[in-house]
């Protein structure tokens, strides 16, 4: 089996850090976007897709700045990550996905955060 590798996608939103960390960090913000239907006990996220569940604990979060998730049936040190970043010269916020994969699925699974984040986008008017 080959070892995952971490990587990092950017994207530029137009959306205040507060309301966007709300869309990353709560079941109704999380349903909006990324599963049909979200749940939260005990630390923990149930994400429902056509009818298969997979859950995720919370690591680490930061209101506002970052929450960091790891699905568990992963290794211990793999996770996935949404960072909000307001940048110095533009002040334009920024999410950063962290995520890992194999290498050589790394196009494919970027390409599936790329039109998850595209409904995130259309959800908060972006």
């Amino acid at each position: 089996m080959s070892k995952k590798v971490q990587y990092e996608l950017e994207y530029p939103v137009r959306c205040s850090p507060g309301i966007l960390y709300e869309f990353l960090s709560t079941p109704a913000g999380l349903q909006e976007w990324f599963a049909d239907k979200v749940d939260f006990r005990d630390n923990v996220f149930s994400f429902s897709w056509s009818g298969n569940v997979e859950e995720a604990e919370v690591l680490d979060q930061v209101a506002a700045e970052y929450i960091r998730l790891r699905w568990v049936t992963a290794p211990k040190e793999e996770f996935f990550e949404f960072r909000i970043r307001v940048s110095d010269v533009t002040t334009e916020t920024i999410l950063i996905v962290k995520d890992f994969a194999e290498k050589k699925e790394i196009a494919d699974q970027s390409q599936l955060w790329d039109y998850q984040v595209k409904d995130l986008f259309h959800r908060i008017g972006n």
